[in-house]
């Protein structure tokens, strides 16, 4: 669910029960910017009379967890923890979280101390997601042209995994196949790597140029591949959604997909 789309959470979970769907992810910060946001604990009432599962994204638009700045950091980190707050009291089965990023433009020692941010961020969120009971989920991010991120390739994300003493099953992966596609790579590559300990994976395709969240049609190759709990389409609009099902949005009537 992204801010973008308008709809308030009940009225999105009931358009994805309608199309046969039954998992939402809620993007924590895009939920703070609807003016009717409910609490947690309504969320999960709203997702049990649906019978939908829910995953919270943590922020990362305004945050950082991999900031050289302290005090950004610190703040990013708790951000993270409140999503995962949040999770715990919505009884939502997992957390996605970005692995932090800096300005490639800035000093070696500048980049480095970031890297070492990202690092210890990672570490104190995943500890708090074990002590709360609510899996985090390290997401491969896509190649930007101008910051230094840490989770691009397999080699590095699992570089990161590895320096955090957490139990697998409370630090996993969210596979996101358009940024593995953008990046170069295939998102088998990232099966063949993490295998279960891929728990969410986000849907959408793009022609290898840009990550552009493109609709998915033959979605289903990837979810009988991909070993992972939870599936969430990351589309830009509602009607994406509906093209992603084989659906024709201004064909199907339906207000909440038809774009103005």
């Amino acid at each position: 669910m992204d801010v973008r789309f308008g709809a308030t959470v009940e009225e999105f979970v009931t358009y994805l029960d309608d199309l046969g769907l039954s998992h939402l992810e809620l993007k924590r910060e895009y939920l703070c910017g609807h003016p009717e946001t409910p609490e947690p604990e309504t969320i999960g009432e709203i997702a049990d009379r649906h019978d939908v599962t829910v995953t919270y994204h943590a922020p990362f638009r305004d945050w950082n967890v991999g900031s050289f700045n302290d005090a950004v950091r610190e703040a990013s980190v708790d951000m993270v923890k409140r999503t995962i707050d949040d999770a715990e009291a919505a009884d939502a089965g997992a957390v996605v979280v970005h692995g932090g990023a800096v300005p490639t433009r800035y000093p070696e020692w500048v980049r480095e101390k970031a890297r070492e941010h990202a690092h210890r961020s990672l570490g104190e969120c995943a500890q708090y997601a074990q002590l709360v009971g609510v899996p985090l989920c390290l997401e491969n991010q896509p190649v930007d042209d101008d910051k230094r991120r840490y989770t691009t390739t397999p080699e590095d994300l699992e570089a990161m995994l590895d320096d955090v003493a957490v139990a697998p099953e409370y630090l996993g992966v969210t596979l996101d196949v358009g940024h593995a596609k953008v990046n170069g790579y295939h998102w088998r590559d990232f099966v063949d790597r993490f295998g279960d300990r891929i728990q969410v994976c986000h849907l959408s395709d793009n022609d290898g140029t840009a990550d552009d969240h493109e609709p998915i049609p033959d979605y289903q190759r990837v979810v009988d591949a991909v070993p992972a709990d939870y599936f969430a389409f990351e589309m830009k609009s509602v009607a994406d959604i509906a093209r992603c099902m084989g659906i024709d949005p201004e064909a199907s009537g339906d207000s909440l997909a038809t774009p103005e």
